[in-house]
């Protein structure tokens, strides 16, 4: 994809313009979740918060400035929205395209395997807070991307690696569709170190909702270093606090874009290799 980006861009332009008009064609289809309003519901689901600024490698720190402004425009299109019976949440239909004269800010964007930067960079993070709130709740995702690389090494990571949702105006977007008879709310809002969110409900769930990481690695091949594992969702009886089933639902492989020492690699592959003779109960913690 990059070679082709790089010796045909109008071709890949065309494409691009190509598939936002798809995009749009086929969301006449789709009852999408549009009003918005300030109250919460009274039952709550899940809160989380990430923080807005984080070292990034070697990216320059005014990215990170602008992300918050991009975060900040972005934030007031979506806070509040109620997602009711049968109604789908998309995350492009509420934002809309990212643009200078909306007043969008050149941020940092990770595409086709590299890192760069362009206007709109750092709307994932807020991509991520929907996603990782909504796997709490029995809202269903019907649309989500991912990163095919690690670009950064964590620095002061909360949640497992993988767990994000990559979006790029309009046709790579991130959907939930709501298939149960409640009505839920989210609030999203930033303070001065923070992203912060919370999901409410018109009726208390009968289910809590716990993701765990499973079988994380690192690992290194002749073409390069490798990161792996598998999030994984166990649901609960709130009521006697059973577990009634557990699920995989993400299972990550991606190139490491940053250096790794040796005894890092090592150690994760040790780590990996005792897990495998362990019962499967036993490679299982806690979020």
């Amino acid at each position: 994809m990059r070679t082709f980006i790089r010796k045909w861009p109008a071709a890949y332009r065309l494409r691009v313009a190509q598939l936002r008009v798809q995009r749009g064609f086929r969301n006449q289809f789709v009852r999408f979740a549009l009003v918005r309003r300030e109250e919460a519901f009274p039952y709550p689901v899940k809160k989380h918060q990430s923080l807005l600024r984080r070292k990034l490698g070697a990216s320059d720190p005014v990215l990170q400035d602008n992300k918050v402004v991009n975060l900040g425009i972005a934030v007031s299109k979506v806070n509040g929205v109620i997602i009711e019976p049968g109604e789908t949440f998309s995350f492009w239909r509420l934002i809309g395209k990212p643009t200078g004269k909306a007043g969008y800010l050149d941020g940092l964007l990770l595409s086709h395997g590299e890192v760069k930067s362009g206007v709109g960079g750092g709307l994932c993070q807020l991509a991520n807070l929907f996603y990782w709130m909504t796997l709490h709740t029995p809202l269903t995702v019907v649309e989500r991307h991912h990163h095919s690389f690690d670009p950064f090494p964590d620095d002061r990571r909360v949640l497992p690696f993988g767990s994000g949702a990559s979006v790029f105006y309009n046709y790579i977007d991130l959907r939930f569709h709501n298939p149960t008879p409640h009505r839920f709310h989210f609030r999203v809002w930033l303070t001065d170190q923070h992203l912060k969110g919370e999901v409410t409900c018109d009726s208390d769930l009968p289910a809590a909702y716990h993701l765990e990481e499973r079988n994380h690695r690192f690992h290194r091949k002749p073409e390069g270093n490798f990161r792996e594992n598998e999030i994984w969702r166990k649901v609960i009886d709130k009521r006697i606090g059973a577990l009634i089933r557990e699920e995989l639902l993400i299972r990550n492989y991606a190139e490491v874009k940053y250096a790794l020492p040796d005894e890092q690699v090592e150690q994760s592959e040790q780590e990996a290799a005792v897990k495998e003779l362990q019962p499967m109960d036993a490679a299982c913690g806690e979020e």
